[in-house]
């Protein structure tokens, strides 16, 4: 995995506390899984908790890339940095 790069533009305080707390949520949730995993859970029950934490994930990449797109992508031909906006978004999609 590349290094993390410094870069001028930085995601909204409002955003940032939205996704801490939906990320400490996930981490409660995994946490539990842990847990059920030490006894004798029902199968079903562990994908039930899994699925949650995917879904709380993927709840917390939708509202940073909106944040991205509407604070940074939505300027980006105003800061002459098109391409360069593309071309982070099509490395990070690829993963999703």
């Amino acid at each position: 995995m590349p290094a993390i790069q410094e870069h001028p533009l930085h995601l909204e305080a409002k955003v940032r506390k939205d996704a801490q707390n939906r990320l400490l949520s996930a981490k409660g949730h995994l946490e539990g899984i842990l847990k059920m995993l030490e006894g004798d859970p029902y199968c079903v029950d562990v994908l039930k908790q899994i699925s949650a934490v995917q879904g709380a994930l993927d709840k917390v990449g939708s509202i940073v890339l909106r944040s991205h797109l509407e604070h940074h992508v939505a300027s980006a031909a105003q800061r002459g940095d098109t391409d360069k906006m593309v071309d982070e978004l099509m490395e990070v999609l690829k993963y999703r």
